[in-house]
C-alpha cells in the first residue's frame, strides 16, 4: 500500500500531530507499506525555520518514512492575518511540489487543522490519483468561533464553512480524533463516511515508572507539590487562569510551564508583574525527555481557554499513561473521559476559584493524588494505546484495497 500523508506538523517539531502523524507513519512502515509525508520545513511553534532546514525545500528519510519538506512563510504570530498568510503559504508550496514530487498514493490523507490544507489534498488527488482520507484534529470554524476568533456574521466564516463542507464530500473517508467531532460530522454531513481515528498515547514510552530524582530537581525546589502544565503557550489554551488560580493557593504548590507559543511573553510578563515565584516557565524540551518530566510530576494541568466540540488535548493521554492525576479545564468528551476513569478534577473553562480549589485539594492529599493516577493509567491501556489504535486504522485501509 501507498500512502501519502499531508500535514503542515511534522518532527523534529514537537506537538500533538507531530507525534501522532509520525508514529501512524511508522505504523505503516512496519506493516510493509511505503508512506511519504509532505510537509513544511520545520518551524512551529517558535515561527522560525529550523537550523539545518534553512533551504528552498528538502528530502529526507525518518524511520523509513520518506518526508518531502517545502517551503512555508512561518510565523508565531496570534494575529489572525500572519497566520492565514503562513497557513496559504504552506498550501500552495505542497500543491506545487506534489503535483512535482509525490508518487501515486494509493491513500492520501490530510491533517486539518489548517482547514485551507483540504484545498492541496483536493487537487493531487485529482492529479495522482487515490483516496482523499480527509483527518480532522479539530472542527474548524467552529472553534475558531468558540474562541473568538471568527463572526459568525462575516463572509470569513461562510467561506470557511463552505471549504469545509466540500472537503468532508470531496473524501473517500473523513476520521476524527474524538467521538464529539466524528458525531458532528456525520450529523451535519450523513453522507459522508466517517471514522474515530482517536487520538492516543505511546503506553511504553509514558509510563509512571518514567519519573526520576534528576527530573523533578529540574522542575521544583524541595518537596513542594508540582502542578505541571507542558505545552503549546496559546491562544486556545488559556493559560492565563493558571496564574489566577496560582495566586489564589499561594506558593504552596509550585506551577511550572514548559514550552513556546505566541502567548508566553505576556504570561511571563503578567507572573512577574503579580510577584508569582512560585510560577516558572522553561524552554520547551526535546521530545525524548517529555515521559520523564510528566512522570516526575505531581499533577498534570491540562487547561483549555474555552468550550471547544471536540477537543481532547493529548496531554490528558500522557498524564493517564504516566500515572498522573489531572486537573482538566474543559468541558465536553476530555471531561466525560476523566470522569469515566476518575482519573482526576474537572473544572468549568475560566472558573479560577474551582481550579484553585482543585490544586489545593491534590496538593494535601498524596493518596488522592496516587488513586487517580492508577484510574488514569488503566484507562490510557484500555482505551488509548496508540498503537493498538493505529493498528485498527491500517487494517481498514488494506481491507479495503
Amino acid at each position: 500500500m501507498r500512502l501519502t500523508i499531508l500535514t503542515q506538523y511534522y518532527p523534529p517539531e514537537m506537538g500533538a500531530p507531530q507525534a501522532r502523524l509520525s508514529e501512524l507513519a511508522r505504523a505503516f512502515h512496519r506493516r510493509g507499506h511505503r508512506v511519504t509525508v509532505l510537509t513544511a520545513l520545520p518551524n512551529y511553534p517558535t515561527g522560525r525555520v529550523f537550523p539545518g532546514y534553512r533551504v528552498p525545500w528538502r528530502r529526507e528519510t525518518l524511520d523509513g518514512v520518506r518526508v518531502v519538506r517545502v517551503p512555508i512563510l512561518p510565523s508565531q504570530s496570534a494575529r489572525m492575518l500572519p497566520r492565514m498568510a503562513s497557513y496559504l503559504s504552506f498550501t500552495f508550496a505542497s500543491a506545487l511540489a506534489g503535483s512535482a514530487f509525490l508518487p501515486r498514493p494509493d491513500f492520501l490523507m490530510v491533517e486539518s487543522p489548517p482547514l485551507f490544507l483540504g484545498m492541496a489534498a483536493w487537487w493531487l488527488t485529482r492529479l495522482r490519483g487515490g483516496r482523499l482520507i480527509f483527518n480532522v484534529s479539530d472542527l474548524w470554524p467552529a472553534s475558531a468561533v468558540n474562541l473568538g476568533v471568527v463572526d459568525t456574521d462575516g463572509a470569513p466564516y461562510r467561506l470557511a464553512c463552505r471549504l469545509e463542507a466540500n472537503c468532508y464530500r470531496a473524501s473517500w473517508l473523513v476520521t476524527g480524533q474524538s467521538k464529539e467531532i466524528v458525531a458532528d460530522i456525520a450529523g451535519r454531513f450523513p453522507r459522508c463516511r466517517t471514522y474515530h481515528l482517536s487520538n492516543a498515547v505511546d503506553t511504553e514510552a509514558f509510563r509512571p515508572d518514567r519519573g526520576s530524582t534528576e527530573a523533578r530537581a529540574r522542575l521544583v525546589r524541595g518537596s513542594k507539590c508540582l502542578a505541571l502544565y507542558a505545552g503549546l503557550h496559546g491562544l486556545a489554551q488559556g493559560l492565563g487562569q493558571l496564574l489566577d488560580a496560582a495566586e489564589a493557593v499561594g506558593p504552596d504548590i509550585e506551577m511550572v510551564l514548559i514550552g513556546d507559543g505566541p502567548e508566553k511573553p505576556d504570561l511571563m510578563m503578567e507572573a512577574k508583574r503579580r510577584g508569582l515565584g512560585h510560577v516558572r516557565f522553561l524552554d520547551a524540551l526535546p521530545r525524548h525527555e517529555i515521559p520523564s518530566v510528566v512522570a516526575s510530576a505531581d499533577i498534570i494541568l491540562v487547561p483549555l481557554r474555552a468550550v471547544i466540540p471536540g477537543a481532547v488535548p493529548s496531554k490528558l493521554y500522557e498524564a493517564m499513561a504516566s500515572g498522573r492525576p489531572v486537573v482538566l479545564v474543559a468541558e465536553g468528551e476530555a471531561a466525560e473521559i476523566v470522569r469515566k476513569w476518575n482519573a482526576g478534577l474537572v473544572v468549568q473553562p475560566g472558573d479560577a476559584k474551582a481550579l484553585a480549589q482543585a490544586l489545593e485539594l491534590l496538593g494535601r492529599d498524596p493518596e488522592l493524588r496516587a488513586k487517580l493516577g492508577a484510574n488514569g493509567r488503566r484507562g490510557a491501556e484500555a482505551e488509548f494505546d496508540r498503537q493498538a489504535i493505529g493498528d485498527r486504522f491500517i487494517d481498514l485501509l488494506e481491507s479495503s484495497l
